[in-house]
């Protein structure tokens, strides 16, 4: 670490972000006039619970004055703030007009700017982001010998094999930084990561420039008070990525193409667009694209790359949209500069299995069978039952979806799932998900209220495992029925947000694999 007061300052400044420095009985905007400008800051941090001697903090968000009172005596050397705290604290204050674009600088600067050590990539979209980055870590770990880190909303990988649960789809920017200096320590390469529309608008990766940015595809989705008031707000959002990077990979089936092509052409980024068709390319197709095989294995796609035929792709990640996901990264790891001629690793992605996405458990004896997935809105909702109907629709099978919602946020997501399933499944169970101060009772209660179709049978279980069960029991108990439980919104994850805090929770797929072994 080897940032100090005077060159926090000239950064700032740089930036235009720096309104005045604020000490004790004066205001100035000279560093040097300052006490010990010249002195290393020990740490950074924006949570005050961190502080030890010699740290500068940054207060983001709704950040509380009253958390600076004991700070002092503590260690704090200085803070970073769009307001003056000088009522709380004798320390430096660094009053600037946007203090999440501040400390991503910060963090750049603190860490060595790991950023630029890295080829980067990032991924957005409404659906598929996670899938399609573990599908291009695969491809650029096979090229590069397991040299490619990955942040996901699932996990993150800091060296190439190790996987650890994350806590942000995009993590806050001193994080992300933080972690990127790890991952180029530990000799990585590459890093894939998600990038999600929340994280332009907080300004999370403010100074960060994708060596290869990837929009697979836009549908809304997180419109809340606390979110994206507006689809327009929410596409602009994710539309940033693309003139934050130096390539641009595009869904040419995306809706709005035109405009992110109208965004790339402004920013002057070039664009490698691909598409799944359902048959043999036409002139008109674009260069990179797939298409289904045929013959004896009608779950097989040929792709294609620039026109170069790669040859047949079947996932062990079941449908047709995961196979999509896969031509993306295909088209990514291209772009990142993998050679078309590089099947093997152009091919790598085909045995990669996600956590918490597509996981399927089979009970023959009573043909019932569950997928739990991350599905949580209305596009993704549709397409899980569009896999049901192509997978098992001739045994006509009785659909029952185990679902809830996040509280506080993404309110249209209790109405737009409800509307993708209620005329296509049997049977709505309504149970907990994540929330922040909201009941799960009245999500569950919301989400029962958009139900308008009289023929699908409805219930309220709360407690997640016992929904579950519930929904296992019944289809057990219909002998000579085919039965597909669908269970989605928390994949693999071992905890349930409830009132701000992470309560241990089994984990569907663990719950699933407990009760059909029973």
């Amino acid at each position: 670490m080897s940032l100090t007061l005077n060159r926090a300052v000239a950064l700032l400044k740089q930036h235009d972000l720096l309104r005045e420095i604020v000490t004790p009985g004066r205001w100035t905007l000279d560093a040097a006039s300052c006490a010990d400008a010249d002195q290393t800051f020990a740490a950074i941090t924006y949570d005050t619970r961190q502080i030890e001697p010699g740290t500068l903090l940054v207060c983001k968000g709704r950040f509380s004055p009253k958390f600076l009172d004991s700070c002092d005596e503590r260690g704090l050397a200085a803070y970073v703030s769009e307001t003056e705290f000088s009522e709380h604290t004798r320390t430096p204050g660094l009053i600037v007009s946007d203090a999440r674009k501040a400390l991503s600088l910060l963090a750049a600067e603190v860490y060595g700017h790991p950023e630029r050590q890295l080829t980067l990539i990032g991924i957005t979209g409404t659906k598929g982001k996670t899938t399609t980055a573990y599908f291009t870590q695969a491809v650029l770990n096979a090229h590069s010998g397991g040299h490619c880190a990955l942040f996901s909303s699932v996990d993150n990988c800091l060296d190439g094999r190790t996987y650890v649960e994350s806590d942000l789809t995009t993590p806050e920017s001193l994080d992300a930084l933080r972690m990127m200096r790890q991952a180029v320590d530990n000799g990585m390469e590459y890093l894939v990561m998600e990038v999600s529309s929340q994280a332009y608008k907080v300004q999370r990766l403010y100074g960060i420039t994708f060596d290869v940015g990837a929009f697979l595809n836009i549908s809304p989705d997180h419109i809340s008070p606390i979110e994206h008031p507006t689809f327009e707000d929410y596409l602009y959002c994710k539309r940033q990525l693309i003139a934050h990077a130096r390539t641009l990979v595009l869904n040419a089936h995306a809706a709005h193409v035109d405009l992110l092509r109208e965004d790339a052409a402004g920013a002057d980024v070039p664009v490698h667009e691909f598409a799944l068709l359902g048959e043999q390319p036409s002139s008109h197709s674009p260069a990179t694209c797939g298409w289904p095989c045929g013959g004896k294995n009608a779950m097989a796609y040929q792709f294609r790359l620039d026109g170069e035929e790669l040859g047949d792709y079947a996932l062990d990640l079941a449908g047709d949209f995961n196979v999509e996901n896969a031509l993306a990264a295909v088209t990514i790891a291209h772009a990142a500069g993998v050679p078309a001629n590089a099947t093997d690793a152009l091919h790598a992605m085909q045995h990669t299995r996600v956590p918490g996405r597509m996981e399927q458990f089979d009970d023959e004896e009573s043909d019932t069978h569950a997928i739990v997935d991350y599905a949580h809105n209305f596009a993704s909702v549709k397409r899980l039952i569009d896999y049901v109907d192509a997978r098992y629709g001739e045994c006509k099978p009785a659909i029952t979806l185990v679902t809830g919602s996040a509280g506080n946020k993404a309110l249209d997501r209790r109405r737009e799932i409800v509307e993708a399933a209620q005329n296509r499944i049997a049977r709505f169970i309504f149970t907990t998900e994540d929330t922040d101060t909201e009941p799960h009772e009245d999500i569950c209660k919301s989400m029962l209220a958009n139900v308008t179709n009289p023929e699908v049978k409805t219930s309220i279980v709360i407690n997640r495992a016992d929904a579950i069960a519930d929904a296992i029991a019944d289809a057990q108990a219909h002998a000579g029925r085919t039965d597909v439980i669908l269970i989605i919104g928390k994949g693999n994850e071992r905890w349930i947000k409830d009132f701000n805090k992470h309560t241990p929770y089994e984990g569907d797929d663990h719950v699933v694999e407990r009760l059909l072994a029973a």
